[in-house]
């Protein structure tokens, strides 16, 4: 499991390093085999959809040729915001595992969403599991980085 979400962290850094987006990777999984590695390109594109969680599914998508991915699971730095929590749901996926929370996020001037993942999944009655907290540390660690570039906007 750490490996998914090293590999997770790895591509939220490569974004931020080219200058795509925020501080945000995913790992898009069915069993053991990697289907998708994303990271957010909101700046890159211009597209507030472009989400890691987004861009991962639209991956995995293109690659099985359906929107169906039940029995994936997806490695998120961050913890969905409600339009990817949405997309997850919509895709059947079956576990989401995300490092740090909305509210992490949301300090550092992210334009979030109040609403956790929890809560949609309560009101929404989802069926997608779910783990928060999953290597916390390395998932702040990489916001920490964010913090530190002079050059960064928050969107």
């Amino acid at each position: 499991m750490k490996t998914f979400m090293l590999k997770a962290i790895q591509t939220a850094e490569s974004g931020i390093r080219r200058g795509e987006g925020g501080p945000f990777g995913t790992c898009l999984i069915k069993g053991k085999r990697i289907l998708a590695l994303a990271h957010n390109t909101v700046l890159k594109n211009q597209d507030a959809t472009c989400h890691a969680e987004m861009n991962a599914i639209r991956i995995a998508s293109r690659k099985l040729r359906k929107f169906n991915l039940k029995g994936c699971v997806i490695y998120s730095t961050t913890e969905p915001c409600p339009m990817c929590f949405s997309a997850i749901h919509w895709a059947r996926i079956d576990r989401v595992i995300f490092g740090t929370s909305i509210q992490d996020v949301q300090k550092r001037g992210f334009n979030e969403l109040a609403i956790s993942v929890r809560q949609m999944k309560w009101s929404g009655k989802s069926r997608v599991k779910m783990r928060g907290g999953f290597m916390r540390r390395e998932c702040l660690l990489l916001l920490k980085k964010w913090d530190s570039l002079s050059e960064k906007k928050v969107y």
